[in-house]
């Protein structure tokens, strides 16, 4: 990039220029089915809709990061996609961002777009690009549109059918501790322990286990803020149903377990995106386990659905947020 696209921009749109160089350039993977996409002076994408197939929708922000944010957005959109059995497709972003972040800001954001993207077979088709000096933090908004064979709905669970953890938890809690508050695992983690855990923020993506488990499942859930906890009562709120459910079962990496002895924090309750939650009948379960350990994806029993819900589950409580405002002194 030359000076002209590192310098701070005046509140509004990119030029056509600007735009074509460091936003429009950047599309994703190609898909036939994409017949107008985006370009300067387009006002919407035009999709060919495969005939016989069910639209998937999600919409996800990111707003004030920075670094990976493009990444992250296409990732947690995916997600909510693969959850409801789907393959992720077409992308619209709106990006408004502040003038201090220039144009190569804009561009840094489309690249990371871009490159996840096309490792999951999504196209770029549309969006919005803005300067606003009202903002000091990005905002990032995705949203994705998939297609799916079939419908997954909560009503169609039954007790008995089991629950399935892909995984394990606190993934992406764990690897932003190790991001933004390393000094809080240092005491009681080695620096190659600690790499370990940042390695993690590349496992949160479940498309590759919602491959498997949507043929077996009667219903996913993507466990975001609350953890497992809070994802498995959504599914009893969705359902009607309570959950029978193993703590012991539940899979927690021991790098994991020891952050929360020495923390005081509980597991179960911090964001878990990178574990993939699955209700199955009991009869597909040997199956779906045997398929994800042949793709080298660990899984594990958690519980099973039980008797009809007749009252109110608690909010989750995520741990995340206590834990990035604690101080040395609560280290055990």
């Amino acid at each position: 990039m030359d000076n002209q696209c590192e310098k701070e921009l005046p509140s509004g749109k990119l030029s056509p220029a600007a735009l074509k160089r460091s936003v429009l350039s950047y599309k994703g993977l190609e898909r036939s089915e994409l017949l107008i996409g985006p370009g300067v002076g387009e006002d919407a994408a035009v999709i060919r809709w495969p005939e016989g197939k069910y639209m998937v929708f999600a919409s996800d922000p990111i707003v004030g990061a920075e670094r990976g944010a493009g990444r992250l957005l296409v990732r947690i959109n995916a997600n909510d996609i693969a959850s409801k059995g789907g393959e992720p497709a077409y992308l619209a972003v709106t990006l408004v961002l502040p003038p201090s972040m220039g144009e190569e800001g804009a561009a840094r954001i489309m690249r990371e777009i871009d490159e996840e993207c096309r490792a999951e077979g999504i196209a770029v088709a549309g969006g919005h690009t803005e300067f606003n000096d009202r903002y000091d933090r990005p905002v990032i908004m995705g949203a994705l549109v998939g297609c799916a064979d079939r419908v997954m709905r909560a009503s169609d669970i039954s007790q008995g059918d089991v629950l399935i953890v892909t995984k394990h938890i606190g993934i992406e809690g764990m690897s932003i501790v190790a991001a933004d508050r390393p000094e809080l695992l240092s005491p009681f983690m080695s620096e190659g322990e600690i790499s370990q855990v940042l390695s993690w923020a590349e496992m949160t993506s479940v498309l590759p286990e919602s491959r498997i488990l949507r043929k077996y499942a009667k219903f996913m859930h993507d466990p975001t803020e609350g953890g497992f906890s809070g994802g498995l009562g959504e599914i009893c709120t969705l359902c009607g149903l309570r959950a029978e459910v193993d703590e012991s079962c539940v899979p927690v990496h021991r790098l994991t377990k020891r952050a929360a002895e020495k923390l005081g924090f509980d597991p179960l309750r911090l964001i878990a995106s990178g574990a993939l939650l699955a209700v199955l009948p009991e009869n597909s379960v040997n199956a779906a386990l045997a398929e994800l350990k042949g793709a080298g994806i660990d899984a594990a029993v958690a519980g099973s659905m039980g008797a009809r819900l007749d009252y109110p589950l608690p909010e989750p409580k995520e741990e995340l947020w206590r834990l990035l405002k604690m101080g040395k002194e609560n280290v055990r």
